[in-house]
């Protein structure tokens, strides 16, 4: 199975809440790699900050009030791209509104925040799906089929890891803003796991944290009854950011960075079998497009990231934190 052509889902008309980085990723693949487009954008720090997005994006118009952006009647749908610890407010506000929601990873801070945006999301009856880019990328759709085809036979086990030397970036150190790095960079093995091989049985996690009280790296394994997941993030150095799902008859090797577009090999008794490349520009555009078929077909959940996906993960995340102790201030 192939993921579908981007360009070839409806246009809708998009309203972005944040303007960070991420929040530009998704602007540029909107409006170079579908058939969508971005019509506004609010930053809450400071409408400069919203206006020379804007401008530098093709974004549309300008908010500091992320009410006024969602009260438009031509937005037909929102992409939630705040810090963590504020996913859920903006995500219920634009709901709320009458508008269908696309929330960055993680989904919130915590399964608590979660509950309240799918609560909110199903009494409105309106689209809502976390931005987990890495599930709709071409190269995780070949994974995906390949091995419900059999072709490493039975999956026993899941290897992944995600590095980067975040030292530089001032919100990954602040509590306030549910830093570090399982909730930013650790989801990724963990949503890849949970993929591949669902809810585990058990979940063993170690971390070192800052002095703020957040994870620097954490170290998990989870436990199914006849595979195993290997997984590690950190903040304070960069790993080779490779994953690797193993099998009773083969594997398969997942390059760097194995989250974002990129190749993927079969590899049998240690020869290559065949390979994929999946490298694409961006790659932000296959979930908006998702988005988009959703919206068209008048479902209020994808089948691709589906809520109970989203719970799963969300309930994951928690468990890892439990064990390594990173209780957030707005939790205390």
């Amino acid at each position: 199975m192939n993921a579908p052509d981007p360009m070839s889902a409806p246009a809708i008309r998009w309203g972005i809440l944040g303007a960070g980085g991420i929040a530009a990723k998704f602007a540029e693949a909107v409006k170079d790699y579908t058939a969508s487009s971005v019509v506004a954008v609010a930053s809450a720090s400071s409408l400069e900050k919203a206006q020379d997005f804007a401008k530098a994006h093709d974004a549309g118009d300008a908010y500091q009030s992320y009410a006024e952006l969602v009260a438009r009647d031509d937005i037909d749908a929102i992409y939630v791209a705040t810090t963590h610890n504020n996913h859920h407010e903006p995500a219920i506000l634009a709901i709320q509104a009458g508008k269908n929601v696309l929330v960055e990873k993680s989904f919130a801070q915590n399964s608590a925040q979660a509950e309240l945006i799918l609560a909110a999301a199903e009494k409105a009856g309106v689209f809502v799906m976390e931005a987990m880019w890495t599930r709709h990328l071409p190269h995780v759709y070949k994974l995906r089929a390949a091995v419900e085809a059999g072709e490493i036979g039975d999956v026993t086990a899941v290897i992944a890891d995600h590095g980067q030397k975040l030292t530089h970036v001032p919100r990954m150190y602040r509590a306030d803003l549910a830093g570090g790095s399982l909730l930013d960079l650790g989801v990724y093995p963990i949503a890849f796991a949970h993929d591949f091989l669902g809810m585990p049985t058990s979940v063993t996690a170690v971390g070192d944290l800052t002095d703020e009280g957040v994870d620097n790296q954490v170290a998990m394994i989870f436990d199914y009854p006849t595979a195993q997941a290997s997984l590690h993030t950190s903040m304070v150095g960069k790993s080779a950011n490779t994953a690797q799902i193993i099998g009773t008859t083969g594997r398969f090797e997942v390059d760097s960075w194995f989250y974002t577009p990129t190749t993927i090999r079969l590899v049998r008794d240690d020869v290559t079998e065949w390979e994929f490349d999946g490298h694409v520009d961006n790659g932000f555009q296959f979930q908006a497009a998702e988005v988009a078929r959703c919206i068209a077909a008048g479902l209020t959940e994808s089948p691709i990231k589906t809520w109970q996906d989203t719970r799963e993960v969300m309930a994951l995340l928690d468990k890892v934190r439990a064990q390594i102790g990173v209780v957030y201030p707005n939790e205390k």
